[in-house]
């Protein structure tokens, strides 16, 4: 009996001590700390700003919201990147990584504005007319918002034919435009071709138009077809 009652008063010593015991680990045990997401923010605001420092124009950097409910531990250095071949500029995504001490990843969806000049039509334009200035007005808009390749310079336009037919107050592209032939079909060339430690030239005909600097298809007296790049005065560079 005297036994029993030794043992039972020893459980519940035990019981009544493992309760302070458990608080005075937890307290000994430093809480995570955890991420501040308005850091994070600042961090993709700051990439942002960089990439775009030389864009012509107002550009202005909005970063969407961050859940504030996710629990990432605290990182003394979170770096920013996008992914290879990503726009920065218009609608983007930018991430922000940990390395250490606990590696994480998150995404952060933002909007590059660029507010700047930009070329469009003053009146309507043909499919395969000739540009000049007087058909062009100088605007100014958010150019995120539009194409890529959007002209802003008139000189980039001027001389060149549209591929498509636009609208007057249409924004110009380059991609839409194209360049006064230097050399047309059936037109006797000069070739140049050069190499290492040496340079000949010889005349060849041209099988089609090309404007200065596309790459045109030219035939020699003996028959062979030749590639270069046009230039103007009816030169055509091959380089080997």
């Amino acid at each position: 009996m005297k036994i029993t009652f030794i043992t039972a008063l020893l459980l519940a010593s035990q019981y009544c001590c493992a309760p302070q015991a458990a608080a005075q680990a937890a307290a000994a045990t430093p809480a995570l700390a955890l991420q501040d997401p308005a850091v994070l923010k600042h961090v993709a605001e700051q990439y942002l700003q960089a990439q775009s420092a030389a864009l012509a124009g107002e550009v202005s950097v909005t970063v969407g919201p961050i859940n504030q409910r996710m629990s990432l531990a605290s990182c003394p250095a979170p770096q920013a990147f996008q992914q290879p071949g990503a726009r920065t500029w218009g609608k983007t995504t930018v991430g922000v990584r940990c390395t250490a001490p606990v590696a994480w990843t998150v995404y952060i969806q933002a909007q590059v504005s660029v507010v700047t000049g930009y070329v469009a039509t003053s009146v309507p334009l043909a499919q395969g007319q000739t540009i000049e200035q007087s058909q062009l007005v100088l605007l100014k808009g958010d150019i995120s918002a539009m194409p890529n390749g959007i002209v802003t310079d008139m000189a980039q336009a001027v001389g060149r034919t549209s591929t498509v037919s636009l609208a007057s107050g249409a924004p110009l592209r380059l991609d839409a435009l194209r360049g006064k032939p230097v050399v047309q079909q059936g037109q006797l060339v000069r070739v140049v071709s050069s190499g290492n430690g040496f340079r000949v030239s010889a005349e060849a005909r041209a099988i089609g138009n090309a404007s200065d600097g596309q790459v045109v298809q030219v035939r020699t007296p003996a028959g062979a077809i030749l590639s270069g790049v046009a230039k103007a005065g009816g030169l055509v560079e091959v380089v080997f």
